[in-house]
Parts: C-alpha cells; structure tokens; sequence
C-alpha cells in the first residue's frame, strides 16, 4: 500500500469489503498511536471513501448521516460534501479533509499520517503547575467543552502524579473536593463542562466557603468566537461564581498561564477558600511557549505561623490567670494544632469541650480526662454544665455558631488565625489574633505554675456517669418501630476503628451522632457545618478516601485509615447513583445508613411549630439491595441485635459497604 510522497502513514484496516453497503456511511474507530481517530467511511458509486468524521461547521459526525442525491449530508445541519473528495457543491471553501484508502481482499484500508511529536498546549503548562503546587486530586466529569483540560489532566495521571475520580453528578466533586479540603486542609480541585455542570458545584463550593475549606474550581466554557449571543451552555461563569470564589478568572490566549494557575491555588490555601478558572475550548488546545515552566509555590507563600501581639496576649492572661473555673472551647479551626491546645488544658486541668464541627479533636471521657464532648445543639449535657457552671471561656478556633451556644454572658478569650472571625457575633473580651498553635504555647508558658484553675477531673467524671446512665435508660426505649439512633452509635462505639475518618450528613442521625458517638480523640469527623447541606456525607467520605491515598510525606496523616459514613435515606438519596463511583473506585466506605422513610428532622420542627407534618414521607427502594446490585455490600438491619455483627461485616468488606438500619424516627 502507498500513499502521498513524501508523507509517513500507517494503513488501518477499517472494515470488510462487505460491512458497508453501496450508498451508506458508517462512523469506523481506528486505534491510531494510542489513541483513537474517528472517520467516516463511505461506499458511493463502487468506491470507498474516507472522511473526517467531524463537519467542519459545528462538528456534527459525518458518519452518522446519509448519501442523499449524490450528496453526503451532515446529520446535524443539513451541509452537503461529496462522499469521496468531501467538497461542498457550489463551489464553497468549507470541505472536509479525505484520507488516503485502499481495498483489498480482506478489507478496506485508510491511511493515517504519522503525528508529529506531541506539542506541549498551555493546559499542559497549568496542570503541570497544579502538581508542582500540591495538588494530588481532581474530582469531575470530562464533557465536550473541557477535553482539552481533560487531556492535559490526564497526561498527568498517567504520569501517577495526580489521581482523577470521575463522578456521576458534578456536584458529588464539589462535595468531595470540599471534604477533602477540610479534612487535609490542602486542595483538591473538580473539573466541569461549561453550563449546567459548572452550576452543579455550586451547592458544594458554597459549602467549601463557609466552612473555610480550599478548593480549586475548573470548568469549561464556550469558543470565545461565540461570547456574548448566548451560545449552547454559555453561561457568565465568572458573574456566577463570584459570591463563592475568592478568586475566579477566565483563562485566555494571552495569560500567563502557569502564573494564573498559581495565583488560584494561592488563594484558595491562604485565604482557605474556593478558586475558579474558567477555559474557553479554543484556549484549551493553544501550543504553549517554547520551554515554558510550570509554576511553583516556592517563595511564594510565607509561613502562618503569626504569634500574637503582646497586648491582646496580656489581656488574655488577665482574664485566665484569675478564673477558678475555666473551660477551653475547641472550633474546627484547631483541627491541625490540638497538641497545644490539650496540653494547656491538662496545665488548667479544666473542662475541654468542643464545637460539633470539632467533634473528635478532644478524646471523650475516659480516653481523656478532661474531655465533655460536644456543646450545643448536637452536643451532651456535659459540655453545656462546664460551660455555664465557668467562669471564663478560652475559645480557639470557632465561628460562635448560634447552633453551638457559646454564651456571651462569661468573660471570654478568643483565639483565631482570621481577625474577622473575632467579635464576630458579639463583643469578645479578649480577641487575640495568631496561629492557635502558637498562641496556645504562648500561653501554656505564661500561666505554667501561675494560675488560679482548680482541678475539674474529679467533677467531670462525675458528669459523664450521670450522662452515661440517662444513655442506658434510652437503651431500653422500643416503640417497634425500629431500631432506636442511640442503639446504632453504641454499636459504632464498640466497632468503629480508633483512628477512623468519619463523614456525616445532615438531620437527625447527624444530631444522633454528635450525641451518643463518644469519640476517641484519633479520629476525624467531616460534616457540613455551616452550610448544613443534605447530601454531603457520601460525596464526603468520597473525598475523605481520596485522601487516605496522597503519597509521600504529605499523605502519612491519612494513608490506611478507614472511612466511615454516616447518613439518613433522605441524604444518600441525594448522590445515592455515586454508590457506582465507589464501587468503580475501589474505595473501602463503610457506611451506616440510618432509614427511617421520613425527612425526619423537617418532621420534627413542623410539629415543634405547631404546623401539621406534610411532605416528609419518603418512599425507598430496597437501598441494601441496590448497593448490592452495583458490586457493593448491602445489608439490611432491623433489630437492634443485629448491628454488630453487621457493621463488623461491613467494614471488612473490601470495597464499598452499606449498612441499612431500619430506624424509629421518634428514638432519636
């Protein structure tokens, strides 16, 4: 076989003599250099043709149209071109390229010329540049105007340094890029196509910001020709995202690429928030500058560690240096710092409480003396004694939710790296502004020996045995109905393993949780804090699991931990398809599924209001059985007896493993 002069081919056979009939067209996959080439191969007054398959106006595929009066007609358009030159009739420009054919007796045989070596593209540069600044992670759906980006992203995945996990709703990525983000305090990015599936993030990225975790955002956007008439799936992706990204920019031919990308994951790390790049799918493909440099975070960001000043310091000591009765408050902004924060606790020897989106930095009673749980609405009886039997409040990383309670009756230190965070709500005695860790060593060293705290480790063991026997007399409770909540977290006290990564959703199970889970101090619970968005705790554990694989130094806090989910039907309702991510992924989730038929936390406030429950009723299918059915583990649970040995099995299962308990909405 030979072709043009002059030109290195290489011959595919793309069909039998037979396959195509006179006067069709078919779309052939020729598997060319590793990748595979679409044409289309027509059969027009005894010859064989063979075209590109995409018409040159709005890439409708050739090969899925038909010869009509000598004419091959674009399935998308109605254009016509010659089935073998690919000319258009009437003498117009606009024609398709042709590639060389022959035939012989064991088929029809099309000619591709040898590529070029790959020529690096601009997104190549950035992805590269993601690498260089940490990121391990992408989260998406690859679609028609983000292929360019996809490429460049997986060139990178083939190369093992970032991992891509395809969803199936983008909003799942937000999620787990959120989780991700507030469970390592690193960003993970998710990757969309322009239009519907860049506003299906924004639910997750809303829930990254207010819980002040980094996210990077990318999505595809239209040809820059068609800006502005409101082209197929234009939409004004900058205006949209702009409440929720600190920073969001389109990318354009003449950017400084590398310099861009750096510049978002910058911001998304030290101002802990969300990113968005935007990519014309023009941009996408553009050859980058010859030995362009990927972009690095070296001298580009500077350290966090901020000591406060010595004043606020001082007013701070004042205040604690005289309190007989302290108590610490611990905020989801200490997650990374709690060494120092416990050992001035133990120095006080006061009460340690935390918010709920803290829950499991301080080990509950008696893993650690001094801890009393959650404060709050999803909290114990024992955090809410300490804090209103104190007589100063030392509070480190928290947003004073009004979930939470802190009360502004008590004279009160607040510690936090963000000054808007300080006085948010209201007046603060003493805002001290620094790096908590730091902070909380500062301060360890100036009261060491030189305070007035009395011991509360006796007082505090009393409150927990008073609390653990109001548990056990709820123990008994069975209306038979179902399994009561607090019978499901005693059994996930006993099996949950110490150092588990535990992703909760919203409503009464998550309430549920932060009652009764008593935690171990090792482990780490994601939730949707301020946002308290239904759905997030699959995609969560989603992206907890993610990070249990970043290699290197940076991956030794997560790598091997399990990952536990907990949710209700009406959550996992939400992203229940992404069951199918999991299963593709190979990701170990145990997950705890608390089914009670009923959106039962709505049900609970519309009788509090005195309003006539309406519209909480749900209908399932048999959720064990279509975990199961995705290549999963499913089991159904429906007496109390059977958790154990359920959950037991469900997190030695190898993949994905759903525990359905069929729960009374009114045991809560």
């Amino acid at each position: 076989m030979s072709g043009e002069p002059g030109k290195d081919l290489v011959w595919h056979r793309a069909a039998s003599i037979d396959e195509l009939p006179e006067g069709r067209v078919k779309t052939v996959f020729l598997d060319h250099e590793g990748k595979v080439t679409q044409v289309c191969l027509t059969h027009f007054r005894g010859e064989f043709g063979a075209l590109d398959n995409a018409c040159p106006h709005q890439g409708g595929p050739l090969g899925e149209g038909s010869i009509e009066n000598g004419c091959l007609r674009c399935p998308w358009h109605g254009w016509d071109f010659d089935p073998l030159t690919g000319k258009p009739p009437g003498g117009y420009d606009d024609g398709v390229a042709t590639y060389p054919v022959e035939v012989s007796k064991d088929g029809v045989y099309v000619a591709l010329e040898v590529s070029a070596p790959l020529e690096e593209t601009v997104t190549d540069v950035m992805a590269r540049t993601m690498v260089s600044w940490g990121i391990t992670h992408v989260f998406g759906m690859v679609g028609h105007s983000n292929l360019g980006l996809a490429d460049a992203i997986k060139r990178r995945c083939d190369a093992g340094e970032l991992e891509y996990i395809g969803v199936r709703h983008e909003g799942a990525a937000a999620f787990a890029a959120s989780a991700f983000g507030k469970l390592t305090g690193e960003p993970a990015a998710c990757l969309t196509i322009a239009g519907p599936g860049a506003t299906n993030l924004l639910t997750g990225l809303w829930d990254a910001k207010v819980d002040r975790a980094p996210v990077l955002a990318l999505t595809g956007q239209v040809n820059q020709q068609v800006f502005g008439p409101g082209a197929f799936q234009e939409l004004p992706l900058k205006e949209a995202f702009g409440a929720v990204a600190s920073f969001s920019h389109l990318c354009l031919p003449g950017s400084k690429h590398a310099e861009l990308m750096g510049l978002a994951i910058k911001n998304a790390i030290v101002n802990r928030d969300v990113a968005h790049l935007i990519f014309p799918d023009d941009v996408q493909m553009i050859a980058a500058k010859d030995g362009a440099e990927a972009g690095s975070p070296a001298g580009r960001v500077a350290s966090p560690l901020i000591e406060p000043s010595r004043e606020s310091l001082d007013a701070a000591l004042s205040i604690l240096r005289g309190a007989k009765r302290p108590v610490i408050i611990v905020g989801h902004g200490a997650r990374f710092e709690m060494e120092a924060v416990l050992a001035l606790a133990a120095e006080l020897r006061c009460p340690a409480l935390t918010t709920f989106k803290a829950k499991g930095l301080i080990a509950d009673h008696p893993r650690h003396t001094l801890g009393c749980g959650v404060l709050g609405r999803s909290g114990t009886p024992i955090a809410s004694w300490f804090m209103n039997e104190s007589d100063a409040l030392l509070v480190f990383g928290a947003s004073f939710s009004n979930h939470t309670g802190i009360t502004p009756k008590k004279p009160t230190v607040q510690v936090d790296f963000d000054r808007m965070q300080l006085g948010r709500f209201h007046a603060i005695d003493a805002p001290v502004w620094g790096e908590i860790g730091r902070t909380a060593h500062l301060l360890l060293e100036a009261l060491r020996g030189s305070h007035s705290s009395v011991d509360h480790t006796d007082e505090i063991a009393e409150r927990w045995t008073l609390w653990r026997l109001e548990k056990a007399s709820r123990l008994g409770d069975d209306r038979g109905n179902g399994v009561s909540s607090i019978a499901v977290f005693e059994a996930m006290n006993r099996a949950v393993p110490d150092d588990a990564i535990i992703a909760v959703d919203v409503g009464n199970n998550t309430y549920s949780f932060g009652r009764y889970f008593e935690a171990s101090g090792r482990q780490s619970v994601l939730m949707s804090g301020y946002l308290g968005s239904i759905g997030f705790g699959y995609p969560a554990a989603m992206g907890a699991w993610a990070a249990t694989r970043v290699k290197g130094v940076r991956g030794e806090r997560f790598r091997g931990r399990p990952v536990v989910c907990v949710t209700g039907d009406g959550g996992f309702g939400q992203y229940a398809w992404e069951v199918n991510t999991a299963v593709r992924s190979g990701m170990n989730i145990t997950h705890v599924l608390l089914n009670n038929n009923e959106l039962g936390k709505i049900s609970k406030e519309q009788r509090a209001g005195s309003w006539e429950v309406w519209q909480t009723a749900l209908t399932n299918p048999d959720i064990a059985g279509y975990v199961t059915s995705c290549g999963g583990l499913g089991i159904r649970v429906d007496r109390a007896e059977e958790l154990d040995a359920a959950i037991a099995e469900a997190l030695a299962f190898d993949g994905p493993a759903t525990v359905e308990v069929m729960t009374d909405a009114e045991l809560i």
